[in-house]
């Protein structure tokens, strides 16, 4: 990856589904650190910082379409650029 390149600004939500509304290609495509409750998480599904919660994946269940069953957690959600 090239430091010089832009990067975007990161959205307040985002989600990894590519089926989501939320979903924003141009900032998945650099690695993005999630720190919740000031503990970094690498498991978050998707989240909203001005909401305050993060979706992350309940075991191995899945849904009617195979996706994973995804639980909410609300804290501090802080996200930055790694």
């Amino acid at each position: 990856m090239n430091d010089t390149t832009e990067r975007p600004a990161l959205p307040d939500r985002l989600s990894v589904d590519p089926s989501s509304k939320y979903h924003v290609r141009a900032v998945l495509e650099h690695a993005i650190g999630i720190r919740f409750n000031d503990k970094e998480r690498t498991d978050v599904e998707e989240y909203c910082i001005s909401e305050g919660w993060i979706k992350v994946a309940a075991g191995k269940s899945l849904d009617r379409k195979g996706r994973p069953m995804l639980i909410q957690l609300k804290g501090k959600v802080e996200v930055y650029y790694v």
